[in-house]
């Protein structure tokens, strides 16, 4: 696999809006599924297009909700060049102080040694029933 996945991982996680927006093309999408916890609860939309908005979301609104202790665990990947699958587990303590744990699955679709679109999968009754009681400052 391309180190782009694993750098684009540790970008999201950084809270650094330059260093997310590098890992991302111009015109790039982020796609998740409809009506999930997370962008109910910070009033964000379940698809975001261009390499700003993904940026904005990662670096402003994401960590209003996930506060503190944000780390992505590792479990496996698999690529074939164009498209990389990735599974994770992401947790967090949310900002009510619930402490967030949640597998998800990333598809990567990659274009000139960035990423293109991602369409992320998770069990999104577990992350209502951790977020649902969530307060957003």
């Amino acid at each position: 696999m391309s180190d782009i996945v694993p750098r684009a991982l540790q970008a999201l996680v950084s809270k650094d809006p330059d260093r997310i927006a590098a890992v991302f093309t111009e015109d790039a999408e982020w796609l998740s599924p409809p009506g999930n916890a997370v962008a109910l609860a910070l009033g964000a939309p379940d698809h975001m297009v261009g390499r700003a908005a993904i940026a904005r979301f990662f670096a402003a609104d994401f960590p209003r909700l996930f506060a503190r202790d944000l780390d992505v665990t590792f479990h496996g990947s698999h690529t074939d060049g164009e498209r990389a699958t990735v599974e994770v587990t992401v947790n967090a303590t949310l900002a009510d102080g619930t402490a967030f744990s949640n597998p998800y699955c990333f598809v990567f679709a990659l274009r000139d040694g960035l990423v293109h679109r991602v369409r992320e999968y998770t069990d999104t009754a577990r992350g209502h029933r951790l977020i649902g009681g969530a307060a957003v400052p």
